[in-house]
């Protein structure tokens, strides 16, 4: 698992003329949680090295999982899958686990270089402090757990740094493997744990581990665990015997990728929610159902107050970043029920079932409360944004996606001409336009007459 991992922008300019590294418009908590990490994993990598002993077999079975990795990594290149917004899960945790069983813990902290400069260079290249950070949590994480095996077998701290071989025959016994499931899902506790960290100090409102954790990322887990330590105990009889664990490791990637790209079909890339096509399509379905049950259903459009100036001042990749945090602050105020996408540029779009005019407007009330004591830091300094939000209830504004959207949209220009920053609703119903009104990027609606 690893932090998402976007394509890399031009570096910036501050007004001043500065370039502005991406890791620098970060937190500085985050730099520094991100520094201390990497410096770990370096002096774990001197103290490993200087009491490691080499041998040529050893060589060869770390070129033999590299090579294993390789193949998986090329295999994603060529399905061509986009790269999903939040946390990327895949199996190559395949090829570390036994790199962490049958090799000295040192070859754990090295592992992931090659990995990772052939997933920079041949899949997607992305921002490098994410890429080195990814790195480093792996290869420390698998560090630890590998010490811990050998230290389990040879009974001493001092066994297990150097790797006791013991432990690989311990990997032919019952004992032996339970042992080893412990200590690889030891590794996947601690990597998700790294992870999170960095997670937590970038975007401080994220909700917990439930984006880690989840019914799916657990399956995903245990999966990639049983997967590793069979090719351990493979490669432990011979090397030979990582010819036939290849293809069924490349199908489970496969179907796993499949899945990704089935949800980044659905999603937005920059903020995981659904986007418009996507959004437009079940709540098309939610309203007919209101519809047909004389039930209630509303629907809001959110748009972010000044955000070209916000992109304007501390540049696009801030700019993002206020996307995401807002997209996850109005997540967090939703009911399980609501329906919530990104609808183009600064614009979100809420659906909410059973909802009437009172419990729709105080719903619109509190996103927008909530929005506006946000804050997320640029260079050391707080930057706050506020929301206008436009409001349409089925039955009073429309009785369909079209008029609803309509409606809202006019409510939402009414908002922008009184100030921003406000809820509004339609001043009467509205007429259908005959499409679904798209992201403010070109002329505006005329308001109905009264307003």
């Amino acid at each position: 698992m690893s932090i998402s991992e976007k394509p890399t922008a031009p570096i910036e300019r501050a007004p001043d003329g500065r370039s502005r590294r991406p890791i620098l418009q970060g937190p500085g908590r985050l730099v520094v949680y991100m520094g201390l990490v990497l410096l770990t994993a370096l002096f774990l990598f001197g103290m490993a090295f200087a009491m490691t002993e080499f041998s040529a077999m050893d060589l060869l079975t770390f070129v033999a999982f590299v090579a294993g990795a390789a193949i998986c990594v090329e295999g994603s290149r060529r399905l061509g899958v986009p790269t999903p917004a939040g946390f990327n899960r895949d199996l190559l945790g395949a090829w570390w686990f036994p790199v962490v069983l049958l090799l000295p813990p040192l070859y754990s902290l090295i592992i992931p270089i090659p990995v990772y400069l052939l997933l920079q260079q041949r899949t997607r290249q992305t921002l490098v402090h994410r890429r080195v950070f990814t790195a480093a949590s792996v290869g420390l994480s698998s560090f630890l757990v590998s010490v811990t095996w050998y230290s389990v077998w040879s009974g001493s701290l001092v066994g297990g740094l150097r790797g006791d071989a013991k432990a690989v025959e311990a990997l032919a016994s019952g004992p032996g493997v339970v042992v080893a499931l412990l200590c690889c899902a030891g590794f996947t506790v601690l990597n998700t744990l790294i992870v999170a960290g960095a997670a937590r100090i970038s975007n401080p409102s994220r909700h917990g581990m439930r984006p880690l954790w989840d019914r799916e990322a657990v399956t995903v887990d245990c999966v990639e665990l049983c997967v590793g330590v069979t090719i351990a105990i493979l490669a432990h009889l011979s090397l030979y015997l990582l010819v036939i664990a290849v293809p069924p490791v490349l199908l489970l990637q496969r179907s796993l990728l499949y899945q990704q790209l089935q949800m980044a079909v659905r999603t937005d890339p920059k903020t995981g929610l659904l986007n418009a096509p996507t959004w437009e399509q079940e709540a098309s379905v939610e309203i007919a159902r209101a519809r047909s049950t004389r039930g209630r259903a509303a629907v809001l459009i959110v748009d972010i107050d000044h955000f070209k100036r916000v992109n304007d001042t501390h540049g696009h990749l801030f700019g993002d970043q206020v996307l995401l945090g807002v997209a996850t602050t109005i997540a967090q105020q939703l009911r399980q029920s609501d329906l919530l996408g990104r609808f183009g540029g600064e614009e979100f779009v809420v659906l909410l079932p059973g909802s009437d005019t009172g419990e729709a407007w105080q719903a619109a009330e509190r996103l927008r409360s909530q929005v506006g004591s946000m804050e997320i830091t640029v260079d050391n300094v707080p930057v706050s944004v506020t929301i206008s939000v436009g409001v349409a209830v089925v039955g009073e504004h429309g009785n369909d996606l079209v008029e609803l959207l309509t409606a809202a949209d006019l409510a939402l220009y009414r908002a922008k001409e009184t100030g921003r920053n406000r809820v509004c609703m339609p001043a009467g119903r509205t007429a259908p336009e005959g499409r679904i009104p798209g992201s403010r990027s070109g002329g505006e609606v005329d308001p109905p007459s009264g307003s």
